[in-house]
């Protein structure tokens, strides 16, 4: 077993036991510095963005404005960060560059869905972890589509990732949101359960999964931040 599997399988121990609000605390104040949230501000982002906030609302948020986001996630991003009073927000965006050499008109998500994908989230995203040893996301084993074995820490591209609200499912979540009056993403009225870039998002009906609107009919289920190595490095920070 490597270090790193080492710490990894040493931290499920350690924060098994605790609530995912104690267990990002003690992250963040363990990490400080070398963790970071990746958060789409998506249909679910804010409970995990709103118990990063009450932990430690410095600790930087990682986002991917791919330039094909809907406009109501980039509002929702700012309302939540005013409301959060979260400090460090990064809108990571593709290297402008690699844009015009690879997805000039803007097609390549029809054509091919992974390299758009590679182009807009994993490239940059590879790049802005560079800086951290530790990450924080929103995946949960109620997502289905290959996610159900989540474990609660990985040890992946040479860094910890830590799926603090695996076991958390929409009721949870729900709950969460009520007691803390947590506003919801304007699009989830609208039917969309799992919010990405506009031309790969659609509503789902009752009784799909959540991320059945996803790259629907396509067979595709992951952007590529989560099964494929982040090590591109083209990207830029504002």
């Amino acid at each position: 077993m490597s270090p790193l599997h080492a710490t990894a399988s040493a931290l499920v121990a350690e924060l098994a036991e605790l609530t995912p609000a104690t267990a990002i605390a003690l992250l963040a104040d363990r990490f400080r510095g070398r963790i970071a949230l990746v958060s789409s501000f998506g249909a679910e982002a804010a409970v995990l963005l709103h118990l990063v906030a009450r932990a430690d609302p410095s600790l930087p948020v990682l986002f991917l404005d791919t330039g094909k986001l809907f406009p109501e996630t980039l509002a929702y991003r700012d309302r939540l960060v005013r409301r959060f009073g979260l400090r460090d927000v990064r809108s990571l965006r593709p290297d402008p560059a690699a844009i015009a050499a690879r997805d000039p008109i803007g097609g390549l998500f029809a054509a091919d869905p992974d390299a758009c994908c590679a182009l807009r989230k994993v490239a940059p995203l590879g790049a802005a972890l560079a800086a951290f040893d530790v990450w924080l996301n929103g995946r949960k084993r109620a997502h289905g589509a290959g996610r159900e074995a989540l474990p609660l820490v990985e040890a992946v591209d040479g860094r910890l990732k830590v799926n603090p609200l695996l076991d958390w499912d929409a009721a949870t979540l729900a709950a969460y949101a009520r007691t803390y009056d947590l506003p919801p993403h304007p699009l989830t009225e609208q039917g969309y359960a799992s919010i990405g870039c506009i031309p790969c998002t659609s509503p789902v009906t009752a009784g799909e999964a959540s991320r059945a609107g996803r790259w629907r009919g396509s067979g595709k289920s992951e952007c590529g931040i989560h099964d494929r190595p982040l090590t591109s490095p083209h990207a830029r920070t504002d």
